[in-house]
C-alpha cells in the first residue's frame, strides 16, 4: 500500500467523470473486445487503487489494464513518476451505458435468482476440462477475501463480487483446464457457491438458497472434499432452520455429522451445535443436550483444517458456539438462565474482538437470544438493554436473520403477563419500526 501518495490508478479514476462501476464495466468490455479472459470486480478495482495487491494481477488483467488506461500495471499500482502526465479527465475507450443507480433489494433478488438458475444448470455439468495456475491463485485470493468480508460488510457491498466470482469459477470449469487444476477449481466453486447460498438465505430466499447449497455439495463431491461436503450439509441445515423447518434442519445436520466423522476442523462443532438448536425448537430436550455435549467434545479435539484457514464464514469460533448454545437453551423450559449465561459469554468474546472484525449478524443473534432468555425470566429492562444495540443497526445491516431474530423477541413480548407493561409495548414498537425497513437496509 502507498499511504503517503495516491497511486497513478487512483488519480486516473478520481479525476475521471465516470463512476467506479462504469469503469469496471468498461474494463470488462475492453477485455471482451480484445479476446482477453480478464474479469474485474469493484472490490478488486478499489484494492488496486490503494495499491493493496498481495499477489500480482493475472497476465490477462495486466494486458487489459495497459490497453484500457494506457499504462503498465506496475505503473498504475504505484504513485506517478514526475514525468508521467495524468490527464485531468480520463475517458476510457470502453464506456458502460449503464446509469449509476442504487443496488435495490429487487436487484439483489434478481442476482440471486440468476445465480440459482446458473447453479442449477452447472449441477448437471460434471466433466473435467484448462486454466492456468495464476488464474486459480487469483481466484483463491479473491475467495478468501470475500469469505472474511462476508461477516463484516452488508450484502450490497459484496454481492456483485460474489456473483462475478461464481461465474468466473463456473466458466473455468466449463472450459478447458488441466486435470491437475480441476480439483482446485471445484473446491473454489464450492466455497463461492456456498457464500451465494448463504446470501440467499440472508435475503429470505430459501428455495434459491437450497438450490445453491445443492450445487455447493456437487462441487465439493467432484473435488472429493469431505470438509466442504459437510459444510454444505450444515448450510442446508441452517437454511431449513431459518425457514422454520427444524426437523429438516436436524436431519441435514446429522447427515453432515456422518460425513465429517473423520474430520477435526470447526465444521464438526458447527454441525453438532446446529443439530442441538434444531432439536431444541422441536422440544427434544435429550437430543438437544446430547448434541451440545458432542459440540463441546469436538471443540476440545479441534485441529484447524483447510476451511478454518479460509476463515470468516468458513470457521466456527468459540463465540459462535456459545451463541448457538444460547439459542438451544432458550427453547428448553427451565434452562433460560443457562441461555443467558451462554449469550453473555458469547458477547464478552465478541466485545473483546476488534470492532472492525466483529461478525455483526452473529452478535445481533446473540443479543436477541439474551433478550429472549431475560423475557422468559421476567427481566424486561434487561431484555431491552440486550436488544438496544441491535435496534441501532443502520438499515443496510438488517439482513433476514436479524429481522427474524428480533421478530422472535417481539413474539415473546406478546405474552399475556406483559399485556400492561409499558416497557414491553415500547420495545414491541421499536422492533416493528426496525423491521419495517429491510428493503431500505439493502439499498446501496
Amino acid at each position: 500500500m502507498h499511504d503517503d501518495q495516491p497511486t497513478l490508478l487512483a488519480i486516473i479514476i478520481t479525476t475521471s467523470e465516470q463512476t467506479q462501476e462504469e469503469i469496471v464495466d468498461g474494463f470488462v468490455r475492453c477485455a471482451r473486445e480484445h479476446g482477453e479472459d480478464a474479469a474485474l470486480s469493484l472490490r478488486t478495482l478499489r484494492r488496486w487503487m490503494v495499491g493493496d495487491v498481495q499477489t500480482q494481477p493475472r497476465p490477462a488483467q495486466r494486458r487489459v489494464a495497459r490497453l484500457y488506461w494506457g499504462h503498465a500495471m506496475h505503473e498504475l499500482l504505484a504513485p506517478p513518476r514526475r514525468e508521467t502526465t495524468v490527464p485531468q479527465h480520463i475517458e476510457p475507450a470502453f464506456v458502460s451505458d449503464r446509469a449509476e443507480a442504487p443496488l435495490s433489494v429487487t436487484t439483489l433478488e434478481r442476482q440471486i435468482s440468476m445465480s440459482a438458475r446458473r447453479a442449477a444448470r452447472f449441477t448437471s455439468y460434471a466433466e473435467n476440462h484448462n486454466v492456468g495456475a495464476e488464474a486459480i491463485e487469483q481466484l483463491r485470493h479473491d475467495v478468501v477475501g470475500l469469505a472474511n468480508a462476508y461477516l463484516l460488510e452488508p450484502l450490497t457491498a459484496i454481492m456483485g463480487d460474489l456473483i462475478e466470482l461464481q461465474d468466473v469459477a463456473f466458466g473455468f470449469l466449463e472450459g478447458k483446464q488441466k486435470p491437475a487444476h480441476a480439483r482446485d477449481l471445484y473446491v473454489l466453486a464450492s466455497v463461492i457457491t456456498g457464500m451465494v447460498a448463504k446470501a440467499s438465505q440472508d435475503l429470505g430466499r430459501f428455495h434459491d438458497a437450497m438450490t445453491l447449497a445443492r450445487t455447493m455439495y456437487v462441487c465439493a463431491d467432484n473435488a472429493d472434499h469431505l470438509g466442504l461436503r459437510a459444510w454444505a450439509r450444515n448450510l442446508q441445515s441452517l437454511i431449513a432452520y431459518w425457514a422454520g423447518r427444524p426437523q429438516e434442519a436436524a436431519r441435514y445436520a446429522q447427515s453432515g455429522t456422518e460425513i465429517a466423522a473423520p474430520l477435526s476442523g470447526s465444521v464438526t462443532t458447527w454441525l453438532a451445535s446446529s443439530e442441538a438448536r434444531a432439536w431444541a425448537q422441536l422440544g427434544a430436550v435429550d437430543e438437544a443436550n446430547a448434541a451440545l455435549v458432542r459440540a463441546a467434545g469436538r471443540r476440545e479435539r479441534l485441529q484447524a483444517d483447510e476451511l478454518d484457514e479460509i476463515g470468516g464464514l468458513f470457521t466456527f469460533p468459540q463465540a459462535k458456539q456459545h451463541y448457538y448454545a444460547a439459542g438451544t437453551y432458550v427453547y428448553l423450559n427451565g434452562l433460560h438462565t443457562d441461555a443467558a449465561v451462554e449469550a453473555t459469554h458469547a458477547l464478552e468474546l465478541y466485545e473483546s474482538t476488534n470492532a472492525e472484525s466483529r461478525a455483526f449478524a452473529d452478535e445481533a443473534g446473540t443479543r436477541a437470544e439474551l433478550a429472549l432468555a431475560r423475557i422468559h425470566e421476567g427481566q424486561l429492562d434487561g431484555a431491552r438493554d440486550a436488544l438496544d444495540p441491535v435496534l441501532d443497526y443502520r438499515p443496510e445491516l438488517r439482513i433476514g436473520g436479524i429481522i427474524a431474530s428480533v421478530g422472535r423477541v417481539h413474539t415473546a413480548l406478546r405474552d399475556g403477563r406483559y399485556k400492561e407493561s409499558a416497557i414491553a409495548r415500547g420495545l414491541r414498537d421499536e422492533i416493528e419500526s426496525f423491521s419495517q425497513r429491510p428493503a431500505a437496509a439493502l439499498a446501496a
